[in-house]
C-alpha cells in the first residue's frame, strides 16, 4: 500500500508538467484553459484507478518487482472453472500477501485443490516454486506445487523426579 503514493505522486508530477506546458504554449486562451481543466480532471481519475487496482488480482505474467521469487506459500485459492485460478500468496517469506490470477488449467486446479485439502488435514502448507517463470505452460506442466508437512517441534526430555535430601539415608 505504501508504494501506491509514489505512483500517484508520479502521475501528479506528470499532470503538473502537462498543465505547465499547456499554460505556456502559444495557443488561444480557451484551448489552454481546456488543457488545464482536462489535466485537473486527470488527477482524481488516476487516484480512483490506482486505489481500485489494489483489490484486483494481478496476472502472474504482469509481475515485475518480485519476478525472481523462488517460492510462494499458498494462503488461499479460488477456482472459477473455465476462467481462472485465483491465488492468495506469500512470496519468499514476505509478510504481505499478494493476490494473483492464473489462466485456467484443469490439471493444475485439481492438483492445487487436492494439496490444499491435504494441507488443511495435516496442518501443513502448499508451496509453489518458480511461479513467475517465462517458460510456456506446456514446459512447466502443472508447476512445481508441493505439500510441505508441518515442522515437528522438539521433543522435551521427561521431567526428572525432584531430588530431596533424606537425612536418614546419610547415616
Amino acid at each position: 500500500m505504501e508504494i501506491v503514493i509514489y505512483f500517484f505522486a508520479g502521475a501528479l508530477g506528470i499532470a503538473a508538467i502537462l498543465a505547465s506546458i499547456a499554460i505556456w504554449a502559444p495557443r488561444n486562451t480557451p484551448i489552454r484553459a481546456i488543457a488545464v481543466v482536462v489535466t485537473a480532471l486527470f488527477v482524481p481519475v488516476v487516484y480512483l484507478q490506482v486505489t481500485e487496482l489494489l483489490s484486483k488480482p494481478k496476472p502472474t505474467h504482469f509481475e515485475w518487482w518480485d519476478r525472481n521469487a523462488e517460492e510462494a506459500i499458498v494462503l488461499g485459492a479460488s477456482f472459477h472453472e473455465g476462467k481462472a485460478i485465483y491465488l492468495w500468496l506469500r512470496l519468499d517469506d514476505a509478510m504481505q500477501p499478494r493476490y494473483y490470477m492464473l489462466p485456467w488449467r484443469p490439471k493444475l486446479a485439481e492438483k492445487l485443490e487436492d494439496l490444499i485439502d491435504e494441507a488443511i488435514r495435516k496442518r501443513g502448507s502448499v508451496v509453489i516454486k518458480n511461479l513467475f517463470s517465462r517458460q510456456s505452460p506446456d514446459e512447466l506442466g502443472d508447476f512445481n506445487v508441493e505439500f510441505i508437512p508441518p515442522s515437528v517441534p522438539p521433543v522435551k526430555l521427561p521431567r526428572l523426579p525432584p531430588q530431596v535430601f533424606n537425612p536418614r539415608e546419610a547415616i
